[in-house]
């Protein structure tokens, strides 16, 4: 079982979250373990979510939009997700805490979870993420942006073909192929999806449109090393970046 963190970010704080597998080996290995990461984070942000909840969930729910079955109690999310994209060793996460210890809670839920399918699923043992997530609050406006630029194209252009020096330096093709990766908040935040994982909301008090969205990414990305090394930005990433 995933080690909870004892830290308290209080209601109404925003959160950059990152796990990592153990000794960075993966946390996924096909789509359809990536398909359960988004049913997780869809289902499991729910304190009144029954103990079994995958059986009630059918293939039309999947279909129509992760739809919660109408039957289930009135839903008491722990945290609204802003962001996120699932990597093939490690996942972020930007929420804001809704109730009393959620993102310690919600967090705890996707990492058992993927912990006992990973062993019952492949046969192996053992823990699959390296130690507690990694977090950090973060209380500056344009601070928020950068973090909703980064975890959605910065990540998704990792998995462009020859990695990100070159998704870079061809930036409109990498940024359709970060739109595409379904599995990152990108086509959301691009104006081409709503998915019901997100508070959009929220999303849409970080960028008021597609475009600003897109400027913003750009710019991240263009002139990165003049952006982190203004106010310490680079530790809201969780991770070096280069």
């Amino acid at each position: 079982m995933i080690q909870m963190r004892k830290e308290q970010f209080g209601t109404g704080t925003f959160v950059h979250v990152i796990q990592r597998g153990s000794r960075q080996m993966p946390i996924v290995r096909n789509d359809t373990d990536r398909w359960r990461f988004l049913r997780l984070i869809r289902y499991v942000n729910d304190e009144s979510v029954p103990r079994h909840w995958e059986r009630d969930i059918s293939p039309d729910d999947i279909l129509d939009n992760f739809r919660r079955p109408a039957y289930w109690p009135a839903i008491k999310p722990y945290v609204s997700v802003i962001a996120y994209c699932l990597m093939d060793n490690h996942f972020h996460l930007l929420l804001q805490e809704r109730l009393e210890g959620g993102v310690s809670k919600f967090i705890q839920r996707i990492s058992n979870s993927m912990a006992m399918h990973h062993n019952a699923r492949y046969g192996t043992s053992g823990t699959l993420f390296e130690g507690p997530y990694r977090a950090r609050v973060v209380a500056d406006d344009r601070h928020l942006q950068y973090l909703g630029a980064y975890i959605n194209v910065k990540n998704p252009f990792e998995r462009f073909p020859g990695g990100l020096h070159v998704a870079t330096a061809n930036f409109e093709q990498a940024y359709a192929f970060a739109i595409a990766y379904s599995f990152s908040s990108t086509a959301d935040f691009a104006g081409v999806r709503t998915s019901s994982i997100l508070d959009h909301a929220l999303r849409q008090e970080l960028f008021s449109n597609p475009n600003e969205f897109k400027g913003v990414a750009q710019e991240l990305m263009l002139d990165r090393q003049e952006a982190l090394s203004d106010g310490g930005r680079d530790g809201l990433f969780l991770e070096p970046w280069s």
